[in-house]
């Protein structure tokens, strides 16, 4: 059996420890969604958020797995698939297509990853909010780096993409 190994997702994994032993047990993506009601307005660009929509937000994941590695994650906090409302699969599925559009036009990748973690043990790092990821892939993507030095190569700027993507997806 071939495995294959992330080691820096031991950053995402860390801090998602030290949020449950430093604060009450808080849903960071409940926070940048209400964050544009909430007294203590973060901005969308501080929270990586790249677009609103009426039943979902899409934001860039903070610990990605490759360059353009983005989330939609429904408004409401749900952890179970079956959950979600048709009209909320609907807007989901239609955001996912769109981003897939503009990711094809921002970095023109060889595929992609799209897929959701649903609980722990299926590998999801927040087992209480349902959200999907979007992985542009290309060929040759993984190299070295990762296996000898612990490290993973992300070669655009999450800003930066995040400020392509939200005008790509505003058009």
């Amino acid at each position: 059996m071939e495995r294959i190994w992330s080691p820096w997702r031991s950053q995402y994994i860390d801090n998602l420890k030290e949020e449950k032993n430093n604060t009450t047990e808080k849903c960071f993506l409940c926070t940048a969604i209400n964050s544009e009601n909430s007294d203590n307005k973060n901005s969308d660009e501080e929270l990586l958020i790249v677009a609103r929509r009426e039943k979902c937000i899409i934001i860039m994941n903070k610990y990605p797995y490759n360059s353009g590695h983005t989330l939609v994650v429904p408004l409401r906090h749900i952890a179970n698939f079956e959950e979600l409302e048709t009209d909320e699969l609907v807007s989901i599925m239609n955001t996912i297509q769109k981003v897939v559009v503009a990711m094809k036009r921002l970095f023109n990748p060889h595929g992609f990853n799209i897929g959701i973690n649903i609980g722990q043990s299926a590998g999801a790092g927040v087992p209480d909010h349902l959200h999907f990821h979007i992985v542009p892939r290309w060929n040759g993507d993984a190299n070295f780096t990762a296996t000898i030095a612990d490290i993973k190569i992300i070669s655009h700027a999450i800003e930066d993409t995040r400020l392509q993507l939200a005008k790509l997806l505003a058009q």
